[in-house]
């Protein structure tokens, strides 16, 4: 039997959390670790209960999710868990702290459950979760503040294949996306990304598409 997913759930929203704590239990491959109001307690709690998962509001009191993420999940943090944002505030400056904080994902609190529940299971696989919208809207807000000055592409130790597929994960498209844009097959690209972060000691895609503009590889 597969060992369950194991889920914290972080909201300072009763309702919100008690619903999210009841769709998460429902399901067979996952278990709620813990639960709670603020991002101090998330910090707190996690390290007790060791989830595989933490389920992350942003906006809370005490502390709120992009401090507690960058605690559990930031560079340097030893044994960091995965993390995956669930906020009502689309594309603020919150969100993309959040994911610079390391959070392994972003989702919105009207997504429907299932989408929800893939998440928790993309992000638990230890791949990330980004929707493309979602990534190109957050890369044309915030994308001046992470490209170089200059704008003379740098040296990266890629194929020209694997830097045409990185553009592309820049550009917030998706792997089905990437296929159907290169004529390949999806499991050619998840080949080339694995290689892309391999290559380039990243952790996952949200890592590859401040790369990229870091780099000078879009525009």
């Amino acid at each position: 039997m597969t060992v369950p997913i194991r889920v914290l759930v972080c909201d300072d929203q009763l309702l919100i959390r008690s619903a999210l704590v009841t769709i998460i239990d429902a399901q067979p491959d996952m278990e709620v670790a813990g639960e709670c109001g603020d991002g101090r307690a998330a910090v707190d709690l996690a390290a007790q209960v060791r989830p595989d998962v933490v389920v992350m509001d942003i906006r809370m009191p005490v502390l709120d999710g992009i401090g507690a993420t960058r605690l559990l999940a930031g560079a340097g943090v030893p044994n960091p868990v995965k993390v995956l944002v669930v906020t009502t505030f689309n594309l603020d400056e919150y969100v993309y702290e959040a994911l610079r904080a390391g959070a392994s994902g972003f989702l919105l609190k009207d997504a429907p459950p299932a989408q929800l529940l893939h998440g928790i299971r993309t992000v638990g696989m230890g791949a990330a979760l980004l929707d493309p919208d979602v990534t190109r809207q957050l890369v044309g807000k915030y994308a001046a503040r992470i490209r170089p000055t200059d704008s003379t592409p740098r040296d990266v130790p890629l194929t020209p294949r694997e830097l045409e597929v990185l553009r592309l994960i820049a550009n917030g498209l998706s792997n089905s996306e990437i296929a159907a844009t290169l004529v390949i097959s999806p499991e050619t690209v998840k080949t080339f990304v694995s290689r892309i972060l391999a290559k380039l000691n990243l952790r996952d895609r949200v890592q590859a598409v401040v790369y990229a503009y870091r780099q000078g590889l879009v525009t």
